[in-house]
């Protein structure tokens, strides 16, 4: 990527910095691939909902995947169509599923019985009928981190294959229902792509289970989870797109006229963006050296929740190399966003950049320490 590092030195920091071309070409493989198979592909809003980022995503085309009310009314401000918007999570409140219901939202996602005896509730109290899909635990190990696994038996997400027939039972007494699909997601940053081919086969069980027993489906909805190339967000600025998709066309078993639905987040905005952030002090200790920064956990807190890997550059530094723990002026130990970084030569007043922050970064954001939220641009 390419830094306009004159333009960035008279920028308050830290700031997000958003790279247009970039986002656009990765809208156009994705799009490229959704025209040739006819697939459907909604943004997942919870990944980044900068309105920059948002007006991008509208423009190519794409849904909006929603786990909130507040996501939905996000996408709805940004110009999404209603039916593009579908929203899942395991624990909408009723002002929520009532939002998604007077807007006519594309789908529910339901993850549970309970949900779905409210949904169609307050759908009756409204006179409208919600279409949902069954959001599905297919027991699929993800083989990533445990706080981005989604699909395993122990996870909080989703209905278990065991109910799936007697809820399915249920839903035929419900006026207000219409059962659209099957939903799944499995995990996020997922970098095997033979875990998709699993998940496949998962969903060619249940669709053959179901049919034996009447059930109709509509649309299969198979999330996301596409992981991306943090070590070398140059050499990789865009995910595995063409393979992952083909993936599903060679292996999943659609029924004539059935949709395919899916969900990205990370693949599609992260390599994006970069947090910028300028160096405060380099404090030498007896046996390292600290680049100590104006930005914190409470800009990107993904090093300190998941002990995530930001690759960290000195983009204003051309001198030799070493080695120093770039950390934040935040009160807490786990303010650091990496130990032993290699960086061209450090000083007061460098600029660093923390990049494959598109993704997760922003949208994370506190006031903690009562620190003011990062700016974001994109020229």
């Amino acid at each position: 990527m390419a830094f306009p590092i004159n333009k960035f030195q008279s920028l308050k920091t830290p700031f997000y910095y958003y790279d247009r071309e970039i986002l656009k070409q990765t809208l156009s493989l994705v799009t490229e691939k959704q025209r040739q198979y006819g697939y459907h592909v909604h943004f997942a809003v919870k990944a980044n909902a900068n309105p920059l980022i948002l007006n991008e995503i509208r423009e190519a085309g794409l849904g909006i995947d929603c786990v909130s009310g507040n996501e939905v009314q996000c996408a709805l401000e940004n110009g999404f169509d209603a039916n593009k918007i579908v929203f899942a999570g395991v624990g909408k409140a009723d002002w929520e599923i009532k939002l998604g219901l007077e807007a006519g939202i594309q789908c529910f996602n339901v993850e549970s019985l309970p949900e779905l005896e409210i949904i169609n509730e307050l759908a009756g109290e409204l006179n409208k009928t919600a279409n949902v899909a069954l959001r599905i635990n297919p027991n699929v190990d993800a083989h990533t981190h445990s706080y981005i696994t989604t699909g395993m038996e122990e996870n909080k997400f989703g209905i278990g294959l065991w109910e799936v027939e007697s809820i399915c039972e249920k839903i035929a007494s419900m006026k207000n229902i219409h059962l659209k699909g099957i939903h799944f997601h499995i995990g996020s940053q997922i970098t095997d792509l033979d875990v998709f081919k699993v998940l496949c086969t998962r969903i060619n069980e249940i669709q053959k289970n179901l049919e034996a027993k009447k059930v109709k489906i509509e649309s299969v909805n198979v999330g996301g989870g596409l992981g991306i190339d943090y070590e070398h967000p140059d050499e990789r600025p865009h995910a595995d797109f063409g393979n992952y998709f083909d993936i599903f066309h060679k292996f999943l078993e659609l029924r004539n006229g059935q949709e395919l639905h899916f969900e990205l987040g990370r693949a599609i905005v992260a390599q994006c963006g970069s947090l910028i952030t300028r160096v405060l002090y380099v404090k030498e200790g007896q046996h390292k050296k600290f680049a100590i920064v104006d930005a914190g956990m409470n800009d990107l807190i993904r090093p300190a929740l998941y002990h995530a890997y930001h690759k960290i550059e000195n983009i204003t530094s051309q001198e030799e190399c070493d080695k120093y723990d770039v950390v934040g002026p935040v009160c807490e130990s786990s303010d650091c966003f990496g130990k032993e970084v290699v960086l061209n030569k450090t000083k007061r007043g460098d600029l660093i950049a923390l990049r494959s922050a598109g993704a997760y970064g922003e949208v994370m954001a506190s006031h903690y320490n009562l620190r003011e939220f990062a700016q974001s641009i994109m020229p």
